[in-house]
């Protein structure tokens, strides 16, 4: 599974809405891009979500379910992998996640 980076493009499922990257850590990098370590994709914007009423469009990242690596730590915070996805607040609650459509490089893996 790769690592993901800032430049990892992570959308909302309802196809174009684009989560903003913004990296915790400024040391651990890759081609000299910094890797997302946990807790980076929650809590971060969506922009450009089509969702229209009577639903609401998604807005911002919840919390990650699946997708911190269980080997690989920085600083004591497990890496982000391709496999990042997690619920958005779009509406209705529950339904619409958000996921890794391409991580950022493409040479580094956990394994």
């Amino acid at each position: 599974m790769l690592v993901i980076t800032e430049d990892a493009g992570v959308f909302c499922k309802h196809g174009p809405g684009k989560v903003s990257n913004k990296p915790s850590q400024n040391w651990l990098t890759i081609a000299g891009r910094r890797i997302l370590v946990e807790s980076d994709p929650e809590g971060r914007s969506i922009s450009g979500c089509p969702s229209v009423v009577p639903f609401k469009p998604c807005l911002v990242t919840l919390k990650v379910i699946t997708g911190y690596s269980n080997f690989i730590r920085a600083d004591g915070h497990r890496i982000c992998l391709q496999s990042v996805t997690g619920f958005t607040d779009g509406t209705p609650p529950g339904v619409v996640k958000y996921e890794v459509r391409s991580a950022g490089q493409n040479f580094v893996s956990e394994i």
